[in-house]
């Protein structure tokens, strides 16, 4: 008796998710049904392939090698799958994006109707990290990062640049008063990421070269964390325009020595594995998100 697409999807989705149940929730079946596929495929390879505990469930070493396995064949008839939907020139099937918060918030979330629109038959999976992804551990198609990258193992598609920018609320300047240079900086309040030390260096020109180091007096690890302490007026950060534009637009937040700025731009780029087929969905999305991106 040969193994069926369905006992390969259901083990997939039961690593993938951690457990039966979830596994169920996910691909629309029911606990029992995922078992009962679980049970065949093991009876059928002769091996155990998951070790059940009251907890959590866990891969075999013979689970482990037949899972490389299952994903290669569940990933070429995705590819097929894929390669038809492009002949057919509708691509279709599930696209799963992540971004940190900031990025999908303001620069991905509001363009979704557009892109439905465009691609009715593109479901998207939409996911945040505040730090980069494992793409094949976390089952991502296509990850957005933000600044230089150094993985040699994707491949990148440039989808534009953000410029740096530090600003401050009207309501924090009207309580601590405008820094009039660079150095002022160190008597004010400066938000700063907890997580990332590099994006504290801040793009001002000064006595101490063409950045400046903030030490920050109030850290968070999310930009968007970041963009919300500063719209309270908790301090002074320094923030990309993607996710600032409306608010300076909106006097929300006001910047700051604009005279000793860097021009200093983030890249964005959208990035998947090299050896991943370029499929229609993904092509679709990086040609709809570079088309709409300021350079």
């Amino acid at each position: 008796m040969q193994t069926t697409i369905e006992e390969l999807l259901a083990f997939r989705a039961v690593v993938d998710s951690g457990t039966i149940t979830a596994a169920a929730d996910q691909l629309g079946q029911t606990v029992s049904g995922i078992s009962r596929a679980l049970g065949r495929l093991e009876k059928k390879l002769g091996t155990t392939l998951l070790r059940r505990t009251t907890r959590r469930l866990e891969l075999t070493e013979e689970g482990q090698a037949f899972l490389a396995r299952a994903r290669a064949i569940l990933d070429a008839l995705d590819q097929a799958e894929d390669e038809l939907a492009a002949r057919r020139q509708a691509p279709a099937g599930l696209l799963r994006v992540n971004a940190a918060t900031p990025f999908m918030l303001h620069a991905i979330v509001p363009l979704v109707p557009e892109f439905s629109r465009l691609f009715p038959r593109i479901s998207l999976e939409l996911n945040t990290d505040e730090l980069n992804v494992d793409l094949l551990a976390r089952r991502t198609d296509i990850a957005i990062r933000i600044g230089e990258l150094r993985d040699s193992t994707l491949h990148a598609r440039p989808l534009g640049a953000s410029r740096l920018r530090v600003l401050a609320s009207p309501a924090y300047l009207a309580a601590h008063g405008r820094p009039a240079c660079v150095a002022d900086l160190d008597r004010h309040q400066r938000i700063g990421n907890s997580q990332l030390p590099g994006l504290n260096l801040w793009p001002l020109r000064g006595p101490h070269g063409d950045s400046y180091a903030a030490v920050p007096t109030l850290g968070a690890s999310s930009g968007e964390t970041m963009r919300q302490l500063a719209l309270a007026g908790m301090g002074i950060a320094c923030l990309a325009d993607f996710m600032t534009d409306a608010d300076r637009q909106r006097g929300e937040l006001v910047q700051l020595l604009v005279r000793d700025t860097l021009d200093v731009r983030q890249p964005v780029n959208a990035v998947y594995y090299r050896n991943t087929a370029l499929s229609s969905r993904i092509s679709a999305f990086l040609d709809f998100m570079a088309a709409r991106q300021p350079s």
